[in-house]
């Protein structure tokens, strides 16, 4: 606000007059260019002993039947950092009403299910449900949240504990979007699913060295992290639990970015008084996101879908 004023006495003052159109158009042309976002608030919840830290956008105006929308980073990062790839999005989610949480995860990961995992988060067995919970009630009762739209998109590690909060609080997740995210392999499954179906999307690239499409070891260079399943069996897991059975829609999108080297299928289960269950598979996509959705949109439609 203080440049704005700034501009505003810089115009009315005799001052102006004298000045060059020399200094005046860099002045105009880089105040027409500076990106406005929305301002990023921080706050911590003290759990078992740790404060744990998350970043939240308030919606443009504040409603009592607002959504609660949750963007968890990969391993490694933080919420400010994946906040980066999701603001072009910020916008659109804030004008509908949904409050957009970036938190952060403990030592940069988290600890989900995968019992092979070697981060810190994982060896001291950190309880991120709870952490879950606690930011639900408190933007609950500070923000007057609706606590029956809360909505997770989770990319890499940040899709595997999308995946551990539909198993364990599926009572409070309202759908889950995983990115670049398989299921663990029974044998590095750290989980008790409570087994009860709620909406998924998925989104794999089948040449993704990382999270292995057909399954397999994951690989990075600062922890381990075990295997996982293959894309179909993750998918299949969350179609049987949603009671489907046969085979699901299946669409070719349209090739957006011809020069990428990618196309994208859809596949689709969704039926009256059934969650809708979905996956985009990137043919050639690798560990990142395809050019031919729009990740973060293609989520929040399908969230919406499910209300």
């Amino acid at each position: 606000m203080k440049i704005k004023n700034t501009l505003v006495n810089f115009f009315i003052s005799p001052i102006f007059k004298m000045v060059s159109k020399a200094l005046w158009l860099p002045v105009v042309m880089a105040f027409s260019s500076m990106s406005v976002h929305a301002e990023l608030l921080t706050d911590s919840i003290l759990i078992e002993g740790h404060f744990r830290v998350f970043h939240f956008v308030k919606p443009e105006i504040a409603a009592k039947n607002q959504s609660l929308l949750f963007i968890l980073h990969g391993s490694g990062g933080n919420g400010v950092g994946i906040r980066k790839g999701a603001i072009h999005f910020e916008s659109v989610a804030q004008h509908e009403g949904a409050l957009i949480v970036y938190p952060d995860g403990y030592k940069k990961y988290w600890n989900e299910c995968r019992k092979s995992a070697t981060s810190e988060a994982n060896l001291e067995d950190i309880n991120d449900p709870a952490f879950f919970q606690s930011m639900i009630a408190y933007f609950t009762n500070r923000h007057s949240v609706n606590p029956k739209r809360v909505f997770v998109i989770g990319t890499s590690g940040g899709g595997h504990m999308a995946y551990k909060l539909a198993m364990l609080m599926p009572e409070s997740i309202t759908a889950i979007s995983a990115l670049i995210a398989n299921l663990p392999t029974k044998e590095n499954m750290d989980c008790a699913p409570k087994q009860k179906a709620i909406p998924v999307m998925i989104v794999n690239g089948t040449k993704d060295e990382i999270n292995p499409y057909e399954g397999g070891e994951v690989k990075i260079a600062q922890v381990k992290l075990g295997f996982v399943q293959s894309t179909q069996k993750t998918f299949q897991y969350w179609s049987k639990l949603n009671g489907y059975k046969g085979n699901p829609v299946v669409e070719l999108l349209p090739d957006v970015d011809p020069g990428d080297g990618k196309r994208i299928e859809r596949y689709t289960y969704k039926k009256n008084n059934r969650h809708e269950v979905t996956l985009y598979k990137v043919i050639g996509g690798k560990h990142d996101y395809p050019n031919d959705i729009d990740v973060y949109a293609e989520s929040w439609s399908f969230f919406k879908r499910q209300l």
